[in-house]
């Protein structure tokens, strides 16, 4: 009855329709396109519709507001996709992966008896073996008389990039995620990645170049370098050597059909001289960084364990400026910490205003599971409300501004899909803004020159030059 199983296993576990949805940050992003590859290499068909899929892939994000109830609230939904689908004889598994995974573990079935398996964020490269044990029990009653739920929450980012597959020319897209570093080693006090994603690992050099190759292969024009704190990067380049961030930038800027280069995240304590020289010195990198500042306040920055004072955070972005006059900075920013006061709150105001940034992210304050900040005496709901209205409408000004500066400019604009619109494609500037204009659908995956008509709000129009 065994060797049945196994044959039963073996033909049940390909051409499955897979669908995933991904909260959270670029590396989320990465994360997802790396179990897409898996599974499509696997025999399984990707679909954009979950009414459609026999799997259900949830990637979740437990930094941001909310996480856990977004995530319950979706798996009620799905749950209800996966009735409806046995009640017609099509059997469905539901996978939760990534950062929440990581963090509430086998208590997600407790909450949702739907899902099958729970995977952490560096446990997913076992995503088919996990699906082929669930299809095994599902095929196999006699063995498996009641389910028994998959667990995988190890946190090993080695072991996970020597296992993922070296084929990354699968998925193809213009601009193409890599992941050079993991985990952190910072222990802000209200940030929870170290406890879902572990402490820093950086990825052998030679790893990223043989990726980025790949990628480039495949029509990828910009790699986009992700970790969660990439100025950090110390990977190493040989037996006896490692690589500096910096030095990885000019190794990726070498590959032959690279013409962008992008970073996130960087924490302002890593940012060297030799960086900002880089962003100079290297053509293909992007004159655009997201540079986390998280409050004005340097009392508020201390508790934070931030590691650097206003002025430090002021003193980078100055000699940034200096050095390449037209760069352009993002940010992000938490209001409403454990003991923010007023004052504390009007730095941060002064410090968006001091430094104009062309995009910045705001968020309430809200406690993570495991950090210190959670633990303290905690600010009360509507004045985190009333902070984060007046913040945003600060950054928002801003933004604005920025945007329509570039009103009769010409930019290099990355063609990355089409619009909502007949002949209406989608792109980038050098400064991360979206450009909607008008072009055919062979366009996209190539650079071009666009005059910009009109700045909005959160993008820009414009027309191909000539």
């Amino acid at each position: 009855m065994l060797s049945i199983c196994f044959i039963s296993k073996a033909l049940m576990s390909r051409n499955k329709k897979f669908f995933i949805k991904t909260y959270g940050c670029q590396m989320n992003s990465y994360d997802s396109d790396r179990i897409a590859e898996i599974l499509l290499l696997a025999g399984h068909i990707k679909t954009s519709l979950p009414e459609d899929a026999d799997i259900v892939v949830i990637n979740t994000c437990n930094v941001r507001e909310k996480a856990q109830e977004k995530l319950f609230s979706d798996l009620g939904r799905i749950a209800l996709i996966k009735a409806k689908a046995a009640e017609k004889g099509r059997s469905v598994i539901i996978l939760v992966v990534g950062c929440v995974a990581q963090a509430l573990g086998k208590e997600i079935f407790a909450r949702a008896d739907c899902v099958d398996i729970v995977l952490g964020p560096q446990a997913y490269q076992n995503i088919q073996k996990s699906i082929e044990e669930v299809i095994s029990q599902k095929q196999c009653p006699e063995v498996k008389m009641q389910k028994n739920f998959i667990v995988d929450t190890t946190m090993s980012a080695e072991d996970k990039f020597k296992l993922l597959p070296r084929n990354r020319t699968l998925v193809k897209l213009p601009s193409a995620f890599i992941s050079i570093q993991e985990g952190c080693d910072k222990f802000c006090t209200y940030c929870s990645v170290p406890y879902t994603r572990g402490r820093e690992y950086s990825r052998p050099t030679s790893e990223i170049i043989s990726e980025a190759n790949q990628l480039v292969s495949s029509g990828a024009r910009e790699i986009f370098l992700l970790g969660q704190n990439v100025s950090a990067y110390n990977g190493k380049y040989s037996s006896s050597a490692v690589c500096s961030f910096t030095e990885l930038l000019f190794l990726i800027s070498s590959i032959k059909g690279v013409e962008r280069i992008r970073y996130t995240t960087s924490h302002p304590c890593d940012i060297t001289t030799e960086l900002m020289k880089a962003h100079k010195e290297i053509s293909s990198l992007m004159p655009f960084i997201h540079l986390p500042a998280q409050s004005g306040s340097d009392i508020i920055l201390k508790k934070m364990n931030r590691g650097y004072s206003r002025s430090q955070y002021i003193k980078i972005i100055n000699e940034f400026r200096k050095i390449l006059p037209n760069i352009a900075f993002s940010s992000d920013f938490i209001v409403g910490f454990p003991g923010e006061t007023e004052t504390d709150f009007e730095a941060t105001c002064a410090l968006v205003d001091e430094v104009s940034y062309a995009q910045a992210y705001s968020f309430k304050y809200s406690p993570r599971p495991q950090t210190p900040s959670s633990k303290w005496d905690q600010i009360d709901e509507q004045t985190k409300i009333r902070r984060l209205a007046v913040l945003q409408e600060i950054i928002n000004k801003h933004q604005l501004h920025y945007n329509q500066s570039m009103e009769g400019k010409e930019l290099l604009v990355l063609i990355e899909k089409e619009g909502r619109y007949e002949n209406q494609v989608i792109g980038k500037t050098e400064y991360m803004q979206s450009v909607h204009l008008s072009a055919p659908k062979n366009f996209i995956g190539k650079v071009f020159p666009v005059k910009i008509s009109r700045g909005f709000q959160n993008s820009l129009s414009g027309k191909l030059v000539g």
